[in-house]
């Protein structure tokens, strides 16, 4: 899933600036991440509003035992927890949780919930702002906003757009200057793992936090920062928001992994830069967007032209 919701930056009324809180979801992610039944594979934190790309996964929290439900739960939730005066105390807290069979099958549900997930996310940031300003309120603009990414390859190229926001908002034009992004963090890693070089570029390309999985469309993490990179680089001359060029003159070509996944670089470009404005509930191949619409009993779907959806409902009928 693609995720979205508003954050705050700079007050324009009062000049002051409130970029730490950026500082808080990127950490609030995290940390969610090792509760939930979640990969998160990608996320940036703007000035006013934030997006995170990841897998939500309800079968892992089924397989759970109770122990490691009430464990992750009471982590997100303390409740009495916070109150707990000793160990015994707090065994007794989470047994107490434990001895609840229906209690434990709703908390086994949230855990592995896109819903719970934004919630445990969105409210405390809230209450820690409100808290900040003194004041009462909504925080938040409104309910976040999702897209389902009905293959790896729509992953891939939410991943990129999310990864590349800061790059369009011309708040920085490299990479390593992205702040609040998961492809900064991946790039600090990298620079701080210690691996050899050849261990290095082979790396998988895999979550930033959460549930570990297989490799995305089994590409490495250095194949994937380059296909962002050269992305960012593509943007239109007269429009703002551009990384830097490579001083690599081979950098100019478009990376081999590109032609995996597309058969033309400027497919690619307009996939990545149409993410939010060529979709709306979903993103994906035409046979997927399609597939989708017929599972929630539509006809068609945004993203999908009228000539494509025809012959596509045409060759189900014939």
């Amino acid at each position: 899933m693609c995720a979205s919701g508003i954050s705050s930056g700079d007050d324009n009324f009062s000049g002051q600036n409130f970029d730490h809180r950026r500082q808080w979801i990127e950490d609030r992610i995290r940390f969610l991440a090792e509760s939930f039944a979640v990969s998160v594979y990608s996320y940036a934190v703007m000035s006013n509003h934030a997006h995170i790309v990841l897998f939500v996964d309800p079968d892992e929290a089924q397989a759970w035992s109770d122990e490691e439900v009430a464990r992750r739960w009471l982590a997100v939730f303390p409740g009495a927890l916070r109150d707990a005066q000793s160990e015994e105390q707090k065994e007794y807290i989470e047994l107490g949780l434990r001895s609840d069979p229906e209690r434990m099958k709703e908390i086994r549900s949230r855990l592995g919930s896109l819903s719970w997930f934004m919630r445990a996310l969105n409210e405390p940031i809230a209450r820690w702002a409100n808290e900040e300003d003194g004041c009462s309120g909504r925080f938040w603009e409104g309910r976040f906003k999702s897209q389902a990414l009905l293959e790896e390859q729509a992953v891939l190229t939410a991943m990129a757009y999310v990864d590349l926001n800061p790059v369009r908002a011309a708040m920085c034009d490299t990479l390593e200057e992205s702040d609040y992004t998961s492809v900064q963090s991946r790039l600090k890693e990298r620079s701080e793992s210690g691996l050899s070089k050849p261990k290095l570029l082979g790396r998988a390309l895999k979550p930033v936090a959460g549930l570990d999985s297989v490799a995305l469309l089994g590409m490495t993490e250095a194949s994937y920062i380059d296909l962002v990179q050269w992305t960012g680089e593509q943007a239109h001359p007269m429009k703002r928001g551009m990384l830097n060029k490579s001083k690599d003159p081979a950098a100019d070509r478009p990376p081999e992994i590109l032609w995996s996944l597309v058969k033309h670089p400027n497919q690619w470009t307009r996939q990545v830069q149409g993410t939010e404005r060529l979709y709306y509930r979903a993103i994906g191949s035409a046979e997927a967007l399609m597939a989708k619409a017929a599972d929630i009993g539509q006809r068609w779907m945004k993203g999908v032209s009228g000539e494509r959806a025809w012959q596509i409902l045409k060759s189900q009928i014939e």
